[in-house]
């Protein structure tokens, strides 16, 4: 699912992020002084790009100047400067994806670009146009490519290179405007090959000095033999003294930046080098609650960073802050989670925090926040549970909370007026500000997010949490991209970010330091915060390698932690067998995949507003749902390789795309409001009965509608609420859905662990294509019924069904009612399944 790429405005009366209408003034200055064809495009997220052109802008350059609105707010304008011809629009281009961030009071925001630089400068005097060596960039073994801003004569101005030991072999030369953007530059090519740790320097006369720094070879497998560290990283507390390290074998100096609560001026005290490119300096003062920046020099230039393993963050993540981990803890936080044993007795329920309280009736004191949803006897105006009680009342077993981590488009200094999703990641380490009563306080978000935690233990369910490191929000000003340029990011042959996610970047998980990142961002989650569980978003981005280490490294902690995630086939540059796709489920033991087979062909495509599947009168589909069944165990699909039913994920809705009720009202535009509640019912009713891990996205009991709203990522409260007034509403539904859960805990016959059972035990009737029924033997464990037969019915009329037996069937399920005790006895052969309905029988061991 590619998040916030695609959306549909809202209406009623949408949040506002930022100013709805910005004005914008960009300068662009070429050293080549050729402009021709050169103009910029422009877009905001979610809406249609358009082309602004250059006019003189003397004596800088030349200059655009254009407006942007969006009544939802506007927090950033995205731009490319490309060069068009008549046959291409898009002959070439400067750089990715960049974006302009800063705007004043009145909306309007002034800049200034410089031809081969990617830095955008809001002060005019901050440019730099004396003649300059860009940079100087070791990108193999035998390559350095030296850039410079201004041109100069090549055959007469010296070039001196202090390679120390190296000689050189050939200086190559471009003057290639039309293919680069770099004003000028070279390539010096040596005998030998140089080192990775050496000093080097490049000297031109008249454009000064340069420190030669590690290029593209940083995503070399030499790099990360010679730097990848196994140490810990960030900021180490105790009482006594913090020590702080970094990571970046490509600085040629490092600072840390101490910030005092009375003073923004920082406190700078200089780094020393470690092994492995880390630096580190060790501050013997008690820090608790001190931010800090890490400051590096690459090359010639200084670049100021947050820690990317900052524990904690002040207001909007502008800077990491020291914290003491043991004061955030609560009153009895050491007891363990609610036991749980094998991944197919899970019960997964996907809820956003915001969602789950905002609405007027959720009976939450603290609507919106970590402690809102912590809150216990909370019930609407019609006295029906909300919340966590709702949830546990419900009996799910696991809560997935989509994303807790510090996100960057919510301003935390006025989150009311804003939504998101969170799949945009800042600091993958500390929790979100704007689900806290205080954002302004780095240690009490903590503490409340670890009381909502605690609070889900207590009512015997277990959290999964919704980890994104499939990519960043903003390349240039990531954490990552500053202290190592280059490194934690997938590139395509041609040098330009690979982008398999959608959203402008892919990281690189199969490089040494990313992959210990992720891990140790999930280690340090399932002990400090007692996360039972990590959904990977979009996990096909990522490599069968790093999720194999991810599984050890958890079973290290708890075996019990679950892991799910999108194993989508994304195009991202990593060799196909390499990719955690379901294509390659077979190399990943224990890890979960969702099942969009069975999501697509039990309501309709995704992707498309028409289609239909088996519940809403498709033909063709009853198969591929069989196959969900199973679990892809008996009836095995043809490229994905699941081994195990634990590998299965069924689901028929999430928060991403239509809710179910809404592809329903879309695909049967006239059908009875009884018809669509049938309908949904059954589609549900495949889901809790099939065999894998059952998910449900929240409000699915009542048939959350999200009123024809397919990607409400940043769509407003009125749209994304769960709205318990439906609940109760639609209190005959919930008690069914939570009958089948009942239905599904009280036999294993349901939640089978391993291929072997469910070929042996599952077997499927002959039936047409909108009928589905199948039996299942209970296994020897069970004592109350020996068989099952499940029928699922699409026909929009009743089905009579021969049961092969006289009986007593105990009617467990009739779509209308649903449970573990019987609500009826058959004493006949046969029985009539109501017309779009689930119909469960199970005969006692008795007879």
């Amino acid at each position: 699912m590619i998040h916030g790429k695609q959306h549909e405005k809202s209406s009623n009366n949408p949040p506002v992020t930022g100013h709805k209408k910005v004005s914008i003034t960009l300068h662009y200055h070429r050293y080549d002084g050729d402009y021709r064809g050169w103009n910029l495009w422009v877009w905001l997220e979610g809406q249609n790009g358009r082309m602004v052109q250059f006019k003189d802008g003397s004596p800088f350059g030349q200059t655009a100047t254009f407006e942007m609105e969006d009544a939802r707010g506007i927090s950033r304008v995205g731009f490319i400067i490309r060069k068009s011809t008549q046959e291409n629009d898009w002959a070439s281009k400067r750089f990715d994806d960049r974006f302009i961030t800063e705007f004043d009071e009145n909306g309007h925001s002034e800049v200034w670009l410089m031809q081969g630089l990617e830095k955008i400068y809001h002060d005019v005097n901050e440019v730099n146009a004396a003649p300059r060596i860009l940079s100087a960039k070791l990108n193999c073994r035998r390559e350095i490519a030296v850039t410079t801003n201004l041109s100069f004569d090549w055959e007469h101005d010296s070039i001196s290179l202090d390679l120390e030991g190296a000689s050189i072999e050939e200086i190559i030369v471009s003057k290639d405007h039309s293919s680069s953007d770099l004003a000028h530059q070279l390539t010096i090519i040596t005998n030998e090959d140089l080192s990775l740790t050496k000093a080097y320097k490049v000297t031109i006369s008249h454009f000064g000095s340069c420190p030669v720094s590690l290029g593209d070879i940083v995503r070399t497998k030499e790099f990360d033999h010679a730097f990848g560290y196994d140490g810990e990283l960030g900021a180490l507390y105790s009482k006594e003294k913090t020590l702080f390290r970094l990571w970046s074998p490509v600085a040629h100096e490092a600072d840390l930046l101490i910030y005092s609560i009375n003073s923004d001026s920082p406190a700078r005290y200089r780094m020393e080098r470690g092994e492995k490119g880390t630096w580190q300096v060790e501050i013997n003062q008690d820090l608790n609650g001190v931010s800090y920046m890490f400051r590096v020099r690459v090359g010639n230039d200084w670049i100021e960073a947050a820690d990317p393993y900052a524990k904690a963050v002040t207001i909007n993540g502008e800077k990491s802050v020291v914290v003491d981990l043991s004061q955030t803890n609560l009153p009895n936080w050491d007891k363990p989670s609610p036991s749980f044993n094998h991944p197919e007795d899970a019960i997964i329920y996907e809820l956003h925090i915001r969602d789950a309280t905002i609405h007027e009736s959720s009976g939450a004191m603290h609507k919106g926040k970590y402690l809102g949803l912590a809150e216990s006897g909370t019930k609407n105006a019609d006295g029906v549970k909300t919340g966590l009680d709702h949830f546990a009342d419900l009996g799910v077993t696991h809560i997935q909370l989509l994303p807790i981590f510090d996100f960057w488009t919510v301003d935390e200094t006025k989150p009311e007026t804003q939504y998101n999703w969170g799949y945009d990641p800042k600091h993958f380490n500390a929790p979100e500000g704007s689900y806290s009563l205080d954002p302004f306080s780095p240690q009490l978000r903590i503490s409340e997010l670890k009381t909502l935690i605690q609070a889900i233990h207590s009512r015997g369910m277990r959290v999964i949490m919704d980890v994104v490191f499939n990519h960043v929000y903003d390349v240039p000003r990531s954490s990552f991209q500053q202290l190592v340029p280059g490194y934690y990011y997938r590139y395509a042959d041609n040098g330009v970010l690979s982008n398999g996610t959608g959203v402008g970047n892919d990281t690189a998980s199969e490089r040494y330091m990313m992959r210990k990142f992720i891990i140790d961002s999930l280690l340090y989650w399932a002990k400090e915060y007692k996360i039972d569980g990590f959904r990977f978003d979009l996990m096909g981005i990522h490599d069968v390698e790093t999720m194999n280490a991810v599984r050890k490294a958890l079973d290290e902690v708890d075996p019990s932690i679950i892991i799910l995630g999108e194993g989508w086939e994304l195009d991202t540059a990593l060799p196909e067998s390499q990719k955690a796709s379901q294509v390659n489920a077979h190399k990943m033991p224990r890890i979960a995949h969702f099942n969009d087979s069975v999501r697509d062909h039990l309501k309709g495509n995704n992707f498309s507003d028409q289609d239909a599947g088996f519940v809403n009168g498709r033909s063709g589909c009853s198969y591929p749902v069989k196959q969900g069944i199973t679990a892809g165990m008996s009836l095995a699909y043809d490229r994905l390789s699941y081994q195990d039913p634990c590998q299965v994920i069924n689901y028929v809705e999430a928060h991403d795309n239509h809710t179910l009720w809404d592809k329903l009202v879309l695909t049967n535009p006239d059908a009875p409001e009884q018809d669509l509640k049938s309908m949904h019912k059954l589609a549900t009713s495949v889901i809790l009965l099939s065999q894998g891990i059952p998910f449900l996205h929240a409000g699915q009991e009542f048939m959350r509608t999200k009123g024809g709203d397919h990607n409400s990522y940043r769509s407003p409260d009125s749209t994304n609420k769960l709205d318990w007034d439906r609940k109760a509403e639609f209190e005959q539904e919930v008690s069914y859905v939570k009958g089948l859960i009942a239905l599904r805990k009280s036999s294993k016959a349901f939640r089978m662990q391993t291929k072997e059972e469910i070929k042996k035990r599952l077997h499927f009737y002959p039936s047409d294509e909108h009928l589905i029924a199948y039996r299942i033997e209970a296994g020897e464990e069970e004592n109350k019924y020996g068989s099952y037969i499940v029928v699922h019915n699409a026909h929009h009329h009743p089905v009579t069904f021969d049961l092969n037996s006289n009986g007593p069937w105990h009617v467990l399920v009739n779509g209308y009612d649903s449970g573990y005790e019987p609500l009826s006895i058959v004493k006949r052969n046969q029985i009539e399944v109501s017309r779009l309905s689930t119909f469960v029988l199970a005969k006692p061991r008795t007879v």
